[in-house]
């Protein structure tokens, strides 16, 4: 890398269940305003904007150039827009700072889920010609997934029902959660997977703001340096994958330097698993042991907006770093049915704190 690159800035709304009151733009400016608001920057004063989001959600094309009303767009802003969760938004805001093209860059995303069955909706995800045409919907995807854990050995439904219980009493202090506090894990959705196994639908957005070098610096106290960011993707074709196993999260961590054993260990992990087995697969191919502290936010199953859910997982990541919880965290964000893609990002402190 020729620069280094930080989070300073995160800002997230409060996800609920149903936004109708409010449309997009309406949604994503107080979560802008924010943002830099931390920083005491203005929009003029970012050198590069980038925005996650899917018109499949929205259900019109080019949806995300009514987002821009919230930013601000004239004076003409450098601007790009991924078709993808924000994380990896994130991703080519990274790549820009790190070419020396701008020396900020604010990141935002945003979902609202609540209009359609967001079930049906993420079968566009899937191979058009052997699997979308049966509608497995997500759910029902996670559910094989999760079977095959089972019958490998690797988990069982006492054990999800536990990663549930922790990670919904972990959200409770997160004022920004959507199902904070333990739950009965309820009825099957789809067998062997509860309700407590699945994420909420709902609504929400984030954002964060990336600098470079003394300009991070100069715009936070503890700022999260990206020493590395990685993402791969696994065969579209689920009967080729083993779904027990997530070779393209290890090879991004690997590539992200994760496991570097000249690095301090990691304390904290971000993940996005939207559902309890997922968190299973992503602990296995990542290492993960006790002593790393994962989804202390209560991750994806306390909230889940979708687009927004992975950006989330990396500003919680540098949350903690900002305020000293954390030294060294990583985050991942994944989009596709069953881990499909997988995006690894490290974050740490500066090393004399």
């Amino acid at each position: 890398m020729s620069r280094d690159v930080a989070i300073v800035a995160f800002a997230q709304t409060d996800h609920t269940r149903r936004t109708d009151e409010v449309s997009e733009v309406e949604m994503v400016m107080p979560v802008l305003h924010d943002v830099l608001r931390q920083t005491g920057l203005k929009t003029s004063d970012i050198g590069f904007t980038c925005s996650g989001s899917s018109d499949y959600l929205a259900g019109r094309a080019f949806s995300f150039t009514m987002a821009l009303d919230g930013v601000g767009a004239w004076p003409p802003i450098s601007e790009s827009h991924v078709e993808m969760d924000g994380a990896w938004a994130l991703y080519e805001a990274w790549v820009k700072l790190l070419t020396g093209e701008a020396d900020t860059a604010l990141v935002y995303a945003y979902g609202k889920s609540s209009p359609g069955s967001v079930r049906d909706v993420l079968t566009r995800q899937l191979d058009p010609y052997y699997v979308a045409p049966l509608w497995p919907d997500s759910v029902a995807l996670a559910a094989l997934q999760a079977r095959a854990l089972i019958d490998a050995g690797d988990t069982d439904e006492p054990a999800l029902a536990r990663i549930a219980t922790r990670s919904r009493e972990d959200a409770t202090a997160n004022p920004h959660a959507q199902l904070p506090g333990a739950r009965p894990q309820g009825e099957y959705v789809v067998a062997p997977l509860r309700t407590g196994d699945c994420p909420p639908i709902g609504d929400g957005a984030a954002a964060v703001i990336l600098a470079a070098g003394d300009r991070a610096r100069e715009l936070c106290a503890r700022p999260a340096w990206i020493t590395g960011m990685d993402h791969r993707i696994e065969a579209h074709s689920l009967g080729v994958r083993d779904l027990t196993d997530s070779p393209s999260t290890r090879l991004a961590a690997e590539r992200a330097g994760a496991f570097d054993p000249a690095r301090p260990p990691l304390d904290t992990a971000e993940l996005h698993a939207p559902f309890t087995s997922q968190e299973v697969v992503l602990r296995k191919a990542l290492g993960l042991g006790d002593e790393v502290r994962v989804n202390p936010s209560g991750g994806p199953l306390a909230a889940n907006p979708v687009m927004a859910a992975g950006l989330i997982r990396l500003g919680e990541a540098a949350a903690r770093i900002h305020r000293g919880a954390s030294h060294r965290a990583l985050a991942h964000a994944t989009s596709g049915p069953c881990l499909q893609q997988n995006l690894v990002a490290v974050l740490e402190g500066d090393s004399h704190e």
